[in-house]
């Protein structure tokens, strides 16, 4: 072969081997921020589509890996303004949230900008995620989503549609209702229509079944319905919930309770918006049992249990779905180096926290401090106090103080510290965060972490269990105000 053939076949396989390209719609969205790392794990280029690039919500590492482009489909838009060479899109957008007036034209509206955007690239497939339809159905929110499909299915390009009903996850609508009428109310209120059954879905499950479509010939023009395992009514669902949670609750339906008056109902007593409260409402209405598992056998995926999200979603760290489809390949290597505490935080929802922040001089021998935390070390303030919990939590049947800590100068993830569990352990980030296991009416974090201004910041936050939660958290804080504040200077060496 002669020497100048080669760079034009070298240059062919580069081109051959370069990653697929895939536009987002809606990154910014509760989907779209979960379904974003799971293509960057696939290998996939990803250009997301967010209305303002000044507020993307992503932590720098993703950033460097992403490619990004300001655009409002429902504003007149220039089909140029997309780049023509994409593989692949995903319609995740809506316009619930985001509006004020006749969602009903705006929803029509985008998705024929976006399909006019689109078919002026190269695009072969869209995904498009709806939810489920029922003859049953007359609201508009509803219609519209068919009209929508209608309206997609029409381009030159292949047409995936994944229909989904009730989504759990930590901070979807439907689980922050959930959650907060099981949590405060010992006696639930419901209408009758409480007994409308349905097939909830882990949010894992949903970003899963969403990346597994892409380029699969097979799921080309086709509409598929995916669901959990089980066909639950929603009492069952707030039921399940308080076992879960290991709360005693009762349900009592009233039957003159129209979908007015639950709609404010539920804007008054949980922590959603008003315009989320009627769309979930018009779901619970109309919300019908279906059986279509043919994406489930074609994917080989297996769909968690109504009772396993609940958990998912509660767990000890409020995770995206990118860390938990990422732990078994996180025991080797994290995936284009990218920081999994960027993906960790402590839960925020329906928590107290006790927040202190000062700024620290002496960088390295602050952390040293605060890995040395417990134990015969002590917490560096009122250790006398912490001495009684430990003594109030033994006599309770907890562990109290008694296991102190197996190395005085580290701790490492999974590590027992006192009556804490290390969940997230990193001196490259700064950054420590302990579980409590001690005997609580909640559940209980503290948080360590020193930002790029040496600033450090001391946070302890804990999620109530009832009533009974929130009266401990309610006599304890007297007690936080002075021992947080004066354990935070002794760590900054301050005092």
């Amino acid at each position: 072969m002669k020497e100048g053939c080669i760079i034009p076949l070298f240059a062919f396989f580069q081109i051959r081997i370069m990653p697929k390209r895939i536009l987002l719609t809606g990154a910014t969205g509760y989907i779209g921020k979960r379904l974003l790392p799971a293509l960057l794990e696939k290998g996939f280029h990803v250009i997301c589509c967010v209305r303002d690039k000044n507020r993307i919500p992503f932590p720098p590492s993703i950033l460097e890996k992403i490619e990004y482009i300001e655009m409002d489909f429902f504003n007149p838009t220039e089909p140029e303004s997309l780049p023509g060479d994409i593989d692949a899109a995903y319609y995740l957008v809506h316009s619930l949230n985001s509006r004020k007036g006749n969602f009903y034209d705006y929803e029509l509206k985008m998705a024929e900008n976006f399909r006019k955007c689109v078919e002026k690239t190269s695009v072969k497939q869209v995904v498009y995620l709806g939810g489920i339809d029922s003859e049953k159905i007359f609201s508009k929110n509803k219609h519209s989503k068919s009209i929508v499909y209608k309206i997609l299915s029409e381009g030159n390009y292949h047409l995936t549609t994944i229909r989904t009903g009730i989504i759990v996850g930590s901070g979807s609508a439907t689980f922050e209702v959930i959650r907060d009428t099981v949590e405060k109310q010992p006696v639930m209120f419901t209408p009758r229509w409480v007994h409308a059954q349905t097939q909830p879905i882990a949010i894992t499950d949903v970003v899963t079944f969403l990346a597994e479509v892409l380029f699969r010939e097979d799921c080309f023009d086709q509409s598929y319905r995916i669901g959990g395992p089980q066909t639950l009514s929603y009492k069952d669902m707030l039921l399940q919930y308080a076992a879960v949670r290991q709360l005693k609750r009762n349900v009592l339906i009233l039957p003159f309770i129209n979908a007015r008056i639950s709609k404010f109902w539920l804007f008054l007593t949980t922590s959603v918006s008003y315009r989320n409260a009627s769309n979930l409402v018009e779901s619970m209405r109309f919300a019908i049992p279906y059986n279509d598992r043919r994406l489930e056998a074609l994917l080989g995926i297996r769909p968690m249990t109504y009772k396993a999200a609940i958990r998912q979603a509660i767990m000890m760290l409020a995770q995206n779905m990118v860390i938990s489809s990422w732990r078994d390949s996180l025991v080797s290597s994290t995936p284009n180096n990218r920081k999994v505490s960027e993906f960790i935080e402590v839960p925020h929802f329906g928590c107290y926290k006790n927040a202190k922040h000062i700024k620290i001089q002496d960088t390295e021998k602050v952390l040293e401090k605060i890995w040395s935390i417990g134990g015969e070390q002590g917490y560096y303030y009122a250790t006398w106090l912490w001495k009684i919990r430990g003594l109030i939590d033994r006599l309770f049947g907890g562990v109290g103080l008694s296991r102190g800590r197996t190395n005085t100068e580290e701790v490492y993830s999974g590590d027992a510290l006192d009556f804490w569990r290390v969940i997230y352990s990193s001196k490259e980030d700064r950054r420590l965060i302990l579980f409590a296991e001690m005997k609580l009416p909640g559940e209980g974090w503290l948080e360590f972490k020193i930002d790029e201004h040496n600033i450090l910041h001391q946070i302890a936050t804990f999620r109530p269990k009832g009533l009974v939660g929130r009266l401990y958290w309610g006599f304890s804080y007297p007690f936080h105000l002075f021992i947080f504040r004066g354990m935070i200077r002794r760590i900054a060496m301050v005092d």
